[in-house]
């Protein structure tokens, strides 16, 4: 099956070499696309050097820093436009390892979305600070709640999708970003009845580079659940 890897970045200069190298490692076959914001650091020029050695590496430069859940959905609609199968989204940042993807990859025979999750089997998170870790997990906890969905890890952005449910979201017209933007994803998988698998993963938080987390992002998440639960009530998503 066609396998796209979609990751966006910003300033991961010192990260997405080793991304690239270490995913066309696991298997050569894999298409990757890169989503950059027009990184001030050069992270566009590296991946084109990397370009010149992997003929699968795609990229993609957008003139500015739009957030992460415009990145994804851009990347989920340059893959459906050319027909891959599956598609990844990992972080750029080395915190989600790369050789879980094939593994995630081949779950999707079994499921419609896979789901790197940091929280199916006990708490699976390296390097956190404990503020973090609690307000990651009581952020699941809550989301979980309000939302009705029920997985465990409703903010993790490592995810494996068979094509045909990223063509029955619409994609233009998902407006949240960071972890908001992966609850409402979640969300409208789960309405829409597609088989969740929630696969355990080892997160190790970055240590190259810096954090995109942000105050505006946690505030988003914690009113964006609401319109959600709205939707479900009502009826409104689609």
């Amino acid at each position: 099956m066609k396998t796209l890897i979609v990751t966006p970045t910003y300033n991961e200069s010192k990260n997405i070499k080793t991304l690239v190298d270490t995913l066309f490692k696991l298997n050569p076959r894999y298409h990757i696309l890169v989503v950059d914001d027009n990184s001030p650091d050069g992270t566009a020029k590296i991946v084109k050097d990397l370009q010149k050695h992997h003929k699968n590496l795609h990229l993609a430069e957008r003139p500015k820093k739009r957030g992460l859940g415009t990145a994804y959905c851009y990347g989920f609609k340059w893959a459906l436009e050319r027909d891959y199968d599956y598609i990844v989204q990992i972080d750029a940042d080395l915190s989600h390892n790369p050789e879980d993807v094939p593994v995630m990859v081949k779950l999707l025979k079994e499921y419609d979305l896979v789901i790197g999750s940091r929280y199916c089997d006990g708490i699976s998170v390296v390097r956190w600070p404990l503020q973090r870790l609690i307000l990651s997990y009581f952020a699941n906890s809550y989301s979980r709640v309000v939302t009705g969905v029920k997985l465990r890890d409703l903010t993790a952005g490592f995810k494996a999708w068979r094509r045909e449910v990223l063509e029955n979201i619409d994609l233009d017209n998902i407006r949240s970003q960071g972890y908001a933007f992966q609850i409402e994803m979640n969300f409208h998988a789960e309405r829409k009845g597609y088989k969740i698998h929630e696969h355990p993963i080892l997160f190790i938080d970055r240590t190259i580079g810096e954090s995109k987390m942000s105050r505006a992002i946690m505030f988003e998440t914690a009113w964006m659940v609401w319109q959600f639960r709205l939707w479900k009530i009502f009826g409104w998503y689609k």
